[in-house]
């Protein structure tokens, strides 16, 4: 029990810092093109953060399943690789269709990546909202300085 809490524990870090690096890299990219951003007109970029923002936290969620998925299957926790990467999947989604099931002796590992699931969702829907808040104030800010 131990063992997997601690595993879980390392997987979950490892899926933060990956969220971390594409919030990292998304204000890297919107303070490099804030000049731009920040001129009309505003609602096709607004458009464009939306989308930026939206594949990035697919590709962190993306991320994040696939270490799960490989860290199951390097444990053999599973017949083959897409069995874990299905049951990886439903976990984050917290879908639980049943169909494939974590073995007893492993399953508070599964609990943990369901977990890590929920924070996943939780922290992309704050990338794009934040990422959207913060062109449009500053959007906003710069049509007032310049009137």
């Amino acid at each position: 029990m131990t063992g997997q809490i601690a595993l879980g524990s390392m997987l979950m870090l490892g899926s933060i810092a990956i969220a971390g690096l594409w919030m990292w890299l998304l204000e890297w990219a919107y303070a490099r093109y804030e000049g731009w951003l920040l001129r009309a007109p505003h609602r096709p970029k607004l458009i464009l953060i939306v989308g930026a923002s939206s594949l990035a936290v697919l590709a962190m969620v993306t991320m994040s399943v696939w270490l799960w998925a490989v860290a199951f299957h390097l444990l053999g926790i599973f017949a083959g690789f897409e069995e874990a990467m299905y049951f990886t999947l439903v976990s984050f989604t917290t879908l639980g269709y049943g169909d494939v099931l974590m073995p007893r002796e492993w399953r508070i590992l599964g609990g943990l990546a369901a977990a890590n699931g929920l924070l996943s969702f939780g922290l992309m829907t704050a990338l794009m909202v934040e990422s959207l808040r913060h062109v449009r104030v500053r959007q906003i800010a710069f049509t007032k300085e310049r009137r």
